[in-house]
């Protein structure tokens, strides 16, 4: 499903998008991201706060993350849809406490104390930011133009 390149491109920093996830009733929310990271080429994790994603995430578990990347005109703005359904969550435990102290070593301990839960996801779909009939590919800077 997902490739290196997909890999590669979800990981690149700086870099932030939109993860985007909706109540079990429907009600939808959108929310600026910049930790989601492709652990491998099928799971994404993601460090939460304790806010409404995360309580959206325990009652649904379908999100979509969505790069943007400018370009000079529209026409030239890249970036994809990821579509994706958590695995697991944890706001305790060793997946957790490992997450915040590698964070920590590598942004400092403020950032750290902010992130209330851990999940990783696993990547259902990959579409095109502007879907036209193109693969996802193309929707990657260095993509093709088909």
């Amino acid at each position: 499903m997902a490739t290196s390149r997909l890999m590669e491109y979800f990981n690149k920093q700086p870099r932030i998008g939109v993860l985007s996830t909706a109540s079990r009733d429907g009600k939808v929310d959108a929310a600026v991201f910049g930790s989601p990271q492709m652990a491998d080429e099928e799971t994404v994790i993601v460090a939460l706060g304790e806010n409404r994603t995360y309580e959206y995430l325990r009652e649904n578990p379908h999100a979509v993350f969505t790069i943007v990347e400018s370009g000079e005109t529209i026409a030239d703005w890249k970036g994809l849809r990821v579509y994706l359904r958590m695995k697991e969550h944890a706001s305790s435990g060793e997946m957790f406490e490992t997450y915040k102290r590698d964070l920590a070593r590598a942004v400092g301990e403020e950032a750290a104390a902010m992130i209330h839960a851990v999940a990783t996801f696993e990547v259902d779909e990959i579409r095109p930011l502007v879907d036209m009939g193109q693969g996802w590919e193309a929707s990657i800077p260095g993509g093709s133009r088909g």
